[in-house]
């Protein structure tokens, strides 16, 4: 099993949901970076579990330990070590897993490559739990884009079948600015107890939502990237399915399919010295790409696996058909949570590219 992506900044994560702790090492950062720990800590809390009844009950403070690569909240080129002390894990609640199945969880596939030695407390390596330490390593890289002026910003646009305002293609940073200060940020503030509703409904009917977030990346300038495998599409897609639940990235306008080309293309024109064009449909990417319109895209999030609805299953030790309810504590819906890991794993793709 490996945790590692590597380009020209290298991330490794480790640690599983219920082991003693998870983590993160950055490698190839710059030196002489003037961190702001309370705007990490900011971050981190807006992951954190157990603080509301739209996630699980677990409670973890996320408290974030630097082993290395900080001094005096300063980086030192050396690889930037950070560690998170797991303290509430019910791994009871987990016994039956070795044996029954959970659909749309990776228990049977990892039980096949693992030979059944996988841990499958809390879902282990591939719980959502390990986006807490990706969350840091992406508040890291965002105070060094926006030393370059470049911004990562994300709403929540879907929780099932209803829909925030999409972003308007053109944004500028006060957008993110004004979805910075929320801790579930969405454009439209009407439809937010309708979110809360339909994942409070849900909960009540032991079961889970899923939906979709969308995200904008502004200050990056023209040129950047490159043409097929290099690609910006390539570089971000990698690592927002590497985000568990991720199932569709998609950039640009989502209806971009159903136009005309005369109505698809971004047509260009000069405002003073800089180029700019007149619609984004494209998403700021044309040809792989960056053409310095605002990056934007959407990530659409599965729904919670573990239920506690009865649900069919197979029993992997007797062999036979079953059935299985879910106990201990899971989302109802992680699209409020994983916002800001969507925004992390944006930031550090972007700081690979400028890097």
């Amino acid at each position: 099993m490996s945790s590692t992506w590597k380009n020209k900044i290298e991330i490794t994560i480790f640690g599983e949901s219920h082991g003693k702790a998870i983590g993160v090492v950055l490698g190839n950062l710059p030196s002489g970076i003037k961190l702001d720990m309370e705007e990490v800590a900011k971050e981190m809390k807006r992951r954190a579990p157990g603080q509301n009844k739209m996630s699980t009950a677990r409670k973890e403070a996320d408290k974030v330990e630097i082993m290395s690569g900080i001094q005096d909240d300063i980086t030192t080129g050396a690889p930037l070590c950070a560690m998170i002390y797991n303290s509430d894990q019910h791994s009871k609640d987990y016994s039956l897993l070795k044996e029954k199945m959970r659909p749309g969880h990776s228990d049977y596939p990892a039980f096949v490559k693992y030979q059944g030695f996988n841990d499958v407390r809390g879902g282990g390596h591939f719980s959502g739990r390990i986006t807490a330490p990706i969350v840091f390593a992406g508040a890291v890289a965002k105070q060094i884009l926006a030393q370059k002026g470049i911004y990562v910003g994300a709403h929540i646009l879907s929780i099932k079948n209803k829909y925030d305002d999409y972003f308007d293609m053109r944004l500028s940073y006060d957008t993110l600015k004004y979805l910075k200060g929320q801790q579930y940020p969405v454009l439209n503030q009407a439809v937010y107890d309708q979110f809360v509703e339909i994942i409070d409904q849900a909960r009540m009917n032991q079961d889970s939502v899923g939906g979709k977030i969308e995200c904008a990346v502004v200050g990056l300038e023209a040129g950047l990237g490159e043409p097929f495998f290099d690609s910006i599409e390539s570089h971000l897609s990698s690592l927002l399915f590497s985000i568990p639940a991720v199932k569709s990235v998609a950039f640009g306008n989502d209806l971009i399919s159903e136009m005309y080309g005369s109505e698809a293309n971004d047509c260009y024109y000069y405002d003073g010295d800089v180029v700019k064009t007149k619609t984004n449909n494209n998403g700021g990417i044309t040809g792989g790409i960056s053409n310095g319109m605002p990056i934007v895209f959407n990530v659409g999030i599965k729904p919670t696996p573990s239920i506690s609805k009865a649900q069919e299953t197979i029993d992997i030790k007797n062999h036979q058909n079953t059935t299985l309810e879910v106990h201990g504590r899971h989302d109802p819906c992680i699209v409020f949570r994983a916002t800001v890991v969507v925004e992390a794993m944006a930031a550090l793709t972007i700081l690979d590219l400028v890097r």
